[in-house]
């Protein structure tokens, strides 16, 4: 009899670290019927001061292979009645865990003097996660936000695994002062240490898994598609307008912007005043551009005199742009649109079985809906029984288009099934 993939996620509210982990230890032993190849942990910032003691306790009562995770300001996880919780600023404890046949499982923990130059070849990178470009891995990663020189890990991943999905992290102690927590246990982890408070963790997923992400960045577009015709590091200086292959308008982006917010209706108007960002079209040959095709990036201040804008990244004159805005009603339909679209491309048969994490701004929750659970209770309206973990982020990490970001104010979903 063939060994069927397994996810699942257990989650505890209880005060003490040992009561919580009894009882998620609990919940997944009446579930798991295989071996616990993988588990995922998340524990809230109230338990700061025990993260030395959460995977020796965790391990003892649960013989998990490979063990993973971080800390959060708040915790995302399944309860016993199946329904999906973000339990924001409370303690919490976030067990997942998969028994995954056929997959192999590469387990690491990074500092920044480990990475290599980023002038060096793709063999250097690979080198360090112990599985080559050939293997077609995915990766989850969670990563201290002030030493782990992510987004040159990021790009370091992107090269030597082009064709893999990256989805993670950046942990959240939820108050200034209280240090993070990264753990990180298996057989790659011998001479490691179980408990860091820099750097980054994560895995490499080989084999008969396959990783898919959704990227919610909470922003519609607004206006007209530009193309930069002019500008310097992140300063864009010129714009075009272009319909049909002809330039139909071209200035600064002041002058274009002042236009467009002039069309708006009042009220977006008023909303533009302190949620208009920029969004970075990921493809350069895709002739109509829908939601998740945009990089978000933010809009950091603007020259009255040239009307040049400077972008909050990297750009380069020939990239399209298209402003957006950003407010809960948006961040809402992006993700409803967003899920909608995936939903629709499955199958009975490639969701019968799949788990899935969260990984959210902690800009979003009730913060920015005045509600509890929506992001979690709308991914579960379009794919049901997910057993979903998660935490709130400090940054997240995610694709779009062919490459992977550090985002803010976003939700990024991995879901993970078998491949075959």
């Amino acid at each position: 009899m063939t060994e069927q993939f397994q996810w699942f996620n257990a989650l505890s509210t209880r005060a003490s670290l040992e009561g919580a982990i009894a009882e998620v230890v609990t919940q997944i032993e009446e579930k798991l019927t295989g071996s616990a190849d993988l588990g995922v942990v998340f524990i809230s910032a109230a338990f700061t001061s025990e993260y030395s003691r959460l995977v020796s306790l965790l391990t003892e009562k649960l013989p998990i292979k490979v063990l993973i995770g971080c800390g959060g300001a708040s915790i995302i996880g399944t309860n016993t009645n199946g329904d999906p919780q973000e339990l924001e600023d409370r303690p919490a404890l976030s067990l997942t865990v998969a028994h995954l046949p056929g997959v192999e499982i590469k387990s690491f923990q990074l500092t920044e003097k480990d990475l290599p130059d980023l002038d060096s070849s793709p063999d250097a990178w690979t080198e360090i996660f112990g599985v080559t470009a050939a293997a077609e891995p995915s990766f989850v990663l969670f990563a201290d936000p002030f030493s782990s020189s992510i987004n040159d890990l990021l790009a370091g991943l992107d090269f030597a695994y082009p064709g893999s999905v990256k989805v993670g992290g950046l942990a959240s102690s939820g108050g200034m002062g209280v240090a993070n927590g990264l753990f990180c246990y298996g057989a790659d982890q011998e001479n490691g240490s179980t408990m860091l408070r820099e750097g980054t963790v994560g895995v490499a997923l080989a084999g008969n898994i396959r990783v898919e992400a959704i990227v919610a960045q909470g922003c519609r577009p607004i206006g007209d598609v530009y193309q930069i015709t002019h500008s310097e590091r992140n300063i864009i200086t010129e714009l075009s307008l272009r319909q049909d292959g002809d330039d139909v308008k071209t200035g600064a982006p002041l002058k274009l912007l002042q236009g467009l917010l002039s069309s708006l209706e009042p009220e977006d108007q008023v909303l533009a005043q302190d949620s208009l960002f920029i969004g970075i079209a990921m493809d350069e040959f895709k002739l109509k551009l829908i939601h998740g095709d945009f990089l978000i990036r933010n809009l950091l201040g603007v020259d009255p005199k040239t009307g040049a804008m400077a972008v909050g990244d990297r750009i380069r004159s020939g990239q399209r742009i298209q402003f957006h805005l950003r407010d809960a009603e948006t961040s809402a339909e992006d993700l409803s649109v967003l899920l909608r679209q995936y939903a629709e491309k499955q199958t009975s048969k490639t969701m019968d079985n799949y788990g899935a994490l969260l990984f959210s701004c902690m800009g979003r929750g009730k913060g920015l809906y005045g509600e509890p659970n929506f992001d979690a209770n709308m991914f579960t309206s379009f794919l049901p029984n997910p057993s979903l973990g998660g935490f709130f982020c400090n940054g997240e990490i995610g694709p779009v288009g062919d490459r992977t970001f550090l985002h803010g104010y976003t939700s990024v979903f991995g879901i993970f099934r078998p491949k075959y």
